[in-house]
């Protein structure tokens, strides 16, 4: 079994330790955040995905370390996984955390080593930007002196079905050999590895999955709203569309996209296109458009269903997709902002996230009996924990964003 580092341990990279750290590697998690890394050293997972019994096995077991700057343990390490934000500032991929982390494994890296970049890219920053900052801190020449590669991450947090380990992991690296060790290590970790030819595939057809999905849900999103004006049941549309059978994927609309991959992955293509090729990608921005311009809409017909006046609005849900605590690019918090923005006295509910400033918060157990005290109800994220049934028929009014509260008149569908 291989000395592995992984660095960053968020929705990603903790699941990804911890199951190197089941199958027998000897794993040491570095992460900045020292409020995590004292989480995880008392046993504390705060990612869905890995639960605290997992977390305190492999601690226990010696085979899983936590850290917020590195120690003599993690030097001479055999596979450096990399594993964390790549955001949009301005508009514009800011990469400085992938910099970061392969100057640190940089100036750890030993001759025969395997760093593997996992974050979301753009087409040519393993072979770019990663490697010139592991040679310039090493000394050391990618694809001679030591491997590097590209896996993007799959994850889809809180997905039970759909797992780190059966979902299909594609491997990539500079070289042959390098491609070998890439592909061997994730072998141990996951049921199947698909290889590519090279960094730069990878690196796209990650982007391109994400691509896809975003520009699916805008479709749905612009039909739902055609639909609404033309009084046509956009969920009967969908469920109907169903039945052909063959090239139809499941979508659905909502009040938007979240999460760290659909609003910001799309846009790392289309910045290359611009700024390489000289032309727009069309499809990924009018995407974004489209399912950007869904917090508005929500906040728009909430206003509309209080009569155009003020009111107490509770809003149900903060965290981007069900069951999971992960408010990134969450859909809700623009909702929220649009909604006070209309001079609406905003309160929240969420189980799952344990931080939010923007509004006062109830618990489940507050929730149930204050229903008849605001002027509107809005459903944003369909968490199971929300008792539907109750909701319908305690609520004064509902707007519905997500097709969960059912039968009952007083619940409007976005």
């Amino acid at each position: 079994m291989s000395r592995v580092v992984v660095v960053g341990l968020g929705y990603v990279g903790l699941p990804l330790a911890v199951r190197a750290a089941q199958v027998g590697h000897q794993v040491h998690g570095l992460d900045l955040d020292r409020t995590k890394v004292e989480a995880l050293v008392a046993g504390r997972s705060y990612v869905e995905d890995v639960t605290g019994e997992e977390l305190q096995e492999v601690l226990a077991s010696g085979h899983f370390h936590a850290r917020s700057a590195p120690s003599p343990e993690v030097l001479h390490f055999d596979v450096g996984v990399i594993v964390v934000p790549t955001p949009l500032r301005d508009g514009r991929p800011d990469l400085s955390h992938v910099e970061g982390a392969g100057r640190t494994l940089g100036r750890l890296l030993r001759r025969g080593a395997t760093v593997v970049l996992e974050s979301t890219t753009y087409p040519g920053t393993t072979e770019g930007l990663l490697a010139r900052a592991l040679e310039e801190e090493s000394g050391l020449v990618a694809g001679r002196d030591f491997h590097l590669g590209f896996s993007p991450e799959r994850i889809d947090p809180g997905n039970r079905e759909h797992t780190l380990v059966n979902t299909p992991k594609l491997v990539s690296a500079t070289t042959a050999a390098g491609l070998v060790t890439v592909k061997e290590f994730y072998d141990s970790l996951v049921e199947r590895t698909v290889p590519v030819s090279n960094p730069r595939t990878a690196e796209i057809t990650k982007l391109y999955e994400n691509i896809q999905a975003n520009t699916n849900i805008a479709l749905v999103n612009e039909v739902a709203e055609l639909c609404r004006l033309l009084d046509i049941d956009v969920w009967e549309v969908v469920d109907a569309a169903m039945t052909k059978g063959h090239s139809m994927g499941h979508w659905t609309p909502g009040p938007g996209v979240g999460g760290h991959c659909l609003p910001i992955d799309p846009m790392y293509l289309a910045w290359l296109a611009r700024e390489e090729l000289g032309r727009p990608f069309r499809f990924a921005e009018l995407a974004q458009q489209v399912n950007g311009e869904r917090p508005v809409l929500v906040a728009e017909r909430a206003r509309a269903l209080l009569g155009g006046t003020g009111g107490r609005v509770l809003v149900l849900g903060t965290a981007y997709k069900p069951n999971v605590g992960d408010v990134r690019e969450s859909p809700a918090v623009d909702v929220v902002r649009e909604l006070q923005g209309r001079g609406l006295d905003v309160t929240v509910v969420d189980p799952h996230v344990e931080r939010w400033s923007m509004t006062p918060v109830l618990t489940l157990e507050e929730m149930l009996p204050s229903l008849p005290s605001f002027d509107l109800v809005v459903l944003v994220t369909d968490h199971d924990d929300f008792d539907y049934d109750k909701i319908a028929s305690e609520a004064r009014l509902v707007l519905d964003c997500r097709h969960a509260v059912r039968g009952s008149s007083n619940v409007v569908r976005l």
